[in-house]
C-alpha cells in the first residue's frame, strides 16, 4: 500500500475511533476540510507540518498515521521504498515504528536543505538527533547548538524548535521517543 493510501486509511480509522467529524478535525488541526477529505481519499501530498498538525489534533503518534506495523522477525526497509515527507527545509522519512514496554519510538532519516530553516511549534515526545554528515544548527528552549558528524543531541519537543543546515546539506537520524508515561494515546499493533 502506498504512503498516500496508508495515510488516508489511518487518518480515517483514527478519526472514526475517536468519533470526530472531518469538520471537527479541520477545526482542531487548522487544515481545510477539503484538504482533509483529499488526504483521506489517498490523494494529496502532505507536508511535515500537515502530518504533525494531524498527529497533535488527534493525539496520536505520527507513525499511527504513516505506517503499517511490520510483524516479521526480520524487517528490512529499503530507502527507495520510503516515501518522503517534505517541509520548508527538511525531507523526512519514517523508517520504523517500535513499541517497547508501552513506550513508542519512531526512527526517521532526515535531509536538511541549506536554503531554509525548518520551524516546529512543538509536539509530544523527546527528539534524539545524530548527525551523519554536514553541520546542523538546532534551536530549542532558547538554546542553539551546532552539531557535526557523529554528534548527538536530545531535547523535549513540546515547545517551539528549529533546524538549519549550516554549510551545505545535512544528513541525520532522528529518533522520536514517546516515553511510556507520555506516549500519545493511539492504536498501535499491541493496544487499542
Amino acid at each position: 500500500m502506498g504512503a498516500g493510501r496508508v495515510l488516508g486509511a489511518n487518518l480515517r480509522a483514527r478519526r472514526d475511533e475517536q468519533g470526530i467529524s472531518l469538520s471537527e478535525l479541520a477545526r482542531r488541526s487548522g487544515i481545510a476540510k477539503g484538504t482533509l477529505s483529499q488526504l483521506e481519499s489517498g490523494s494529496g501530498n502532505p507536508t511535515i507540518e500537515t502530518v504533525f498538525s494531524l498527529s497533535n489534533a488527534l493525539g496520536v503518534p505520527v507513525s499511527s498515521l504513516l505506517s503499517d506495523a511490520p510483524t516479521a522477525d526480520l524487517v528490512v526497509v529499503r530507502a527507495a521504498d520510503i516515501d518522503v515527507l517534505s517541509g520548508d527545509a527538511i525531507d523526512l522519512r519514517l523508517v520504523r515504528r517500535l513499541e517497547p514496554a508501552g513506550g513508542l519510538f519512531e526512527i526517521y532519516t532526515q535531509d536538511v536543505r541549506p536554503d531554509a530553516v525548518q520551524h516546529s511549534d512543538g509536539h509530544p515526545g523527546i527528539e534524539h538527533h545524530i548527525v551523519l554528515s554536514g553541520r546542523l544548527r538546532v534551536t530549542s528552549r532558547g538554546r542553539t547548538e551546532e552539531l557535526g558528524p557523529g554528534d548527538y543531541l536530545a531535547f523535549r519537543a513540546g515547545g517551539p524548535h528549529g533546524y538549519e543546515a549550516v554549510d551545505g546539506p545535512v544528513r541525520s537520524v532522528l529518533l522520536l521517543e514517546y516515553p511510556a508515561d507520555a506516549a500519545p494515546a493511539g492504536p498501535g499493533p499491541h493496544h487499542s
